[in-house]
C-alpha cells in the first residue's frame, strides 16, 4: 500500500475519501501563526511578526535591495502584460507604479532632494512600510496556504450559510468569499466573487456587496498596519474588532443607496444557480466540504508555491504604489492644506463623538480612500484610541483607490466609480460611529 493509500481515510455511507489530519494540522498550524501571540525577547506578538522582525535583523543591508526588485518587477508588470490598456484607471495606476520605481532608486541609492530624505519622508516610507510589506506578504503567504488551503475556508461557509442571507443578503456560498478576503485577500475575494457572478450564482446586487463589502486587505496587511501604529500588543483585539466592524457596517450599507439600487439580477446569458437555505445537518454537511476539499488539494509544496506566487504578484502590485501614492499623501498633508480640507468632511462626527484630537482623526481617515496605509502614515505619533480607530477604520472602509478600485473596475461586477465613492463614505462614517466609543472604553 502507497502512503497517499495510508493516508487516506477509508470512504463509509458515500462519503469522499481524504486524509482529514490535514485539515486539523495545517488549518492549526496557520491559526497559530497568524492568531497566537507568543512573547520573544520581551516582545509579545505573532509568530509571523517575529519572523518578520528576526529576518530585518539578520540581513537589514540586503532587504532594501530586494524590496527595490520587487518594485522594478511591479513597474514593468503592467507594461509587459498589458494591462496597463485595459481601463484609464489602470493607465494611471501603471504611471504611479513607475513613479514609484523612480522613488525607490532614488532612496535606496540615496541620490534626490533633501526634502525627500527626510526621516518622517522617504525613509519611513521605504524602512517602515515598503520593506516589511516586502518581506510580510511573500512570508505570511508561506502560512496562508495552510489556513485557507485545507477545508477550513468551505468548513466556516458552510456552518455560516444561515446568517448570510437574512444579515447581509447574499447567498450562503459568498461566506467563503468572505472569509478568503479577510484571512487571504481583497484580490483572491474578488476572483472568487467575479467567477462566481459570471457562472450565475450570484446576482449582480450579490456581487457588488460582496466586493464593497468583504474584500478588504488580508490579514497579513493588517499586520503591517499594527506594526506602524506601534500596536502589535493588541494585535488579537485589533484583528477581531477590525473584523467585526467591517461585517456590521456591511449589514448596514446593504441596505442603503447605492447597493440597494443595483439590478438584482444574473448576468445575461447565464442559468441562474439560487442556493437553497439548508435546513438541518450543518456541522455534518461542513466536514463534508471540508473533507471534499482536502480531497481535491494540492500537495503541500504545489499549494504554498501557488500561495506564494500569489503573494509575490500581489507584493509587487503594492510595493511601487505605496512609494508613489503614499510619498504624495506625506507631501500633500505636510506641504499642502489638502487633507485638512478633506478632514473637514468627517470632523463633524470625530468631534460628535468625543475622540482625542478629532481634527486629525478626520484627517486620517479622509486620506483612507487613495491609499489605505496613508491613515496610519499620519496617525503614527497619535494617542492609542487614536490609533486604535485609524487602524480598525483603514480596514472597515474596504474602498481604496490605489490598488481596490483598479481590482473591482477589472472584473464585470456592476458598480461604478461614482458609487465606489460613495459606498467608501458610508463605511467610514459608519465605522467611526461604532468604532470611536469602543476605543474611548478600551483606551
Amino acid at each position: 500500500m502507497t502512503e497517499r493509500q495510508q493516508d487516506l481515510e477509508t470512504s463509509t455511507h458515500g462519503s469522499i475519501a481524504a486524509p482529514m489530519w490535514k485539515f486539523v494540522v495545517y488549518s492549526a498550524i496557520g491559526a497559530f501563526v497568524f492568531f497566537v501571540p507568543i512573547e520573544i525577547g520581551g516582545e509579545s506578538s505573532i509568530l509571523l511578526d517575529h519572523m518578520v522582525t528576526g529576518l530585518q535583523a539578520v540581513v537589514p543591508g540586503l532587504l532594501p535591495y530586494y524590496a527595490l526588485a520587487l518594485i522594478l518587477a511591479g513597474a514593468l508588470h503592467p507594461m509587459v502584460t498589458g494591462t496597463w490598456r485595459r481601463s484609464r484607471v489602470d493607465l494611471v495606476f501603471s504611471a504611479f507604479k513607475l513613479v514609484g520605481l523612480v522613488v525607490g532608486v532614488m532612496l535606496v541609492f540615496g541620490v534626490g532632494p533633501g526634502w525627500l530624505f527626510a526621516p518622517d519622508m522617504g525613509p519611513f516610507l521605504l524602512n517602515k512600510l515598503v520593506v516589511p510589506v516586502a518581506v510580510l506578504v511573500p512570508l505570511g503567504a508561506v502560512f496562508l496556504a495552510l489556513l485557507v488551503g485545507y477545508g477550513l475556508l468551505e468548513f466556516i461557509g458552510v456552518l455560516v450559510q444561515g446568517v448570510m442571507r437574512p444579515v447581509w443578503r447574499t447567498p450562503g456560498r459568498s461566506a467563503i468569499d468572505a472569509v478568503a478576503s479577510f484571512v487571504g485577500s481583497y484580490s483572491l475575494g474578488l476572483l472568487i466573487t467575479n467567477r462566481v457572478y459570471q457562472e450565475g450564482k450570484y446576482t449582480g446586487r450579490e456581487a457588488a456587496i460582496i466586493a464593497t463589502g468583504f474584500s478588504t486587505v488580508s490579514a497579513t496587511f493588517m499586520v503591517v498596519v499594527a506594526t506602524t501604529l506601534d500596536m502589535m500588543q493588541f494585535w488579537n483585539l485589533y484583528f477581531w474588532t477590525a473584523l467585526a466592524v467591517t461585517f456590521v457596517v456591511t449589514a448596514v450599507t446593504v441596505r442603503m443607496w447605492p447597493l440597494s439600487s443595483i439590478a438584482d439580477r444574473y448576468v445575461d446569458g447565464t442559468v441562474p444557480q439560487r442556493q437553497e437555505p439548508l435546513r438541518r445537518g450543518r456541522v455534518r454537511l461542513a466536514w463534508q466540504e471540508a473533507r471534499r476539499t482536502v480531497a481535491g488539494a494540492p500537495s503541500l509544496v504545489r499549494n504554498v508555491g501557488a500561495s506564494v506566487r500569489d503573494g509575490v504578484l500581489m507584493t509587487i502590485a503594492i510595493v511601487p504604489s505605496i512609494l508613489s501614492i503614499g510619498l504624495l499623501g506625506l507631501v500633500l498633508a505636510t506641504y499642502t492644506p489638502v487633507f485638512e480640507w478633506l478632514g473637514y468632511v468627517f470632523y463633524p462626527v470625530t468631534w460628535a463623538l468625543q475622540s482625542p484630537e478629532p481634527m486629525l482623526l478626520a484627517q486620517a481617515t479622509a486620506v483612507g480612500i487613495v491609499e489605505m496605509f496613508l491613515p496610519s502614515l499620519l496617525a503614527a505619533g497619535a494617542p492609542m484610541a487614536v490609533k486604535f480607530v485609524v487602524a480598525v477604520v483603514s480596514v472597515s472602509q474596504i474602498v481604496f483607490f490605489s490598488a481596490l478600485v483598479p481590482c473591482i473596475a477589472a472584473t464585470r461586477i456592476p458598480i461604478s466609480i461614482t458609487q465606489l465613492v460613495v459606498i467608501w463614505f458610508e463605511r467610514v462614517v459608519l465605522s467611526l460611529i461604532l468604532t470611536i466609543p469602543l476605543a474611548l472604553w478600551l483606551f
